[in-house]
């Protein structure tokens, strides 16, 4: 069965206007809606609530999608609490599916969105082309969701070092400027690359 529309839940606005952005490239015209939150926690506390709403009438050829940050959680223990959420709605995700049709696909981001700019550095510099071009050739910026300190706050650095955000990093602008920008199939960080082919998929 094919997917008519996808409903993407994620825990901030930055992440919303990425995706607004980003999305339409991925899945073509599969209608889709982002639903922010204010924050992490509140997403975590939220969801299963949500879910179990979902589960008494999402329709066979609608899918969700959840999206967070890893942040300094662990990656399996964080992953296996959104599976848990999903199971305890009685949703099904591609990891308990078994073959059956799955209705929720989990997904993180690591360590955070901004991991994702550096993984298409390309995008980054389209829209702000004072910054160095070769970040990404540079050491502890290779593996873009292996930057340790912080990958906003290591992003936060560069773009003012360029005289760029010089009262601090503005995560929604700096969303809506980079996003327009990238291309999925260039991206080098690992946890796009598992978003993107999650998405890709339902298309």
């Amino acid at each position: 069965m094919s997917v008519e529309h996808i409903e993407v839940i994620v825990e901030e606005p930055s992440m919303e206007a990425a995706l607004r952005a980003l999305l339409p490239r991925i899945i073509g015209g599969i209608s889709f809606q982002v639903y922010p939150h204010k924050s992490k926690d509140e997403l975590l506390q939220r969801l299963p609530r949500r879910l179990h709403g979902y589960a008494q009438w999402l329709p066979p050829d609608w899918r969700i999608v959840v999206v967070v940050d890893r942040d300094d959680d662990d990656c399996h223990e964080l992953k296996a609490k959104l599976e848990k959420m999903a199971a305890d709605a009685r949703l099904i995700t591609p990891t308990a599916s078994g073959g059956q049709p799955y209705q929720v696909v989990n997904r993180l981001a690591i360590e955070e969105l901004e991991a994702w700019y550096f993984g298409d550095w390309d995008a980054v510099k389209a829209a702000y082309p004072r910054l160095p071009g070769k970040i990404p050739a540079r050491k502890g910026y290779r593996d873009p969701d292996a930057i340790s300190g912080g990958t906003w706050e290591a992003l936060e650095r560069i773009m003012m070092k360029s005289r760029y955000f010089r009262t601090g990093l503005r995560k929604i602008e700096l969303a809506r400027d980079v996003a327009p920008n990238m291309q999925p199939a260039r991206n080098t960080s690992p946890s796009f690359k598992a978003f993107s082919a999650a998405m890709a998929q339902m298309a």
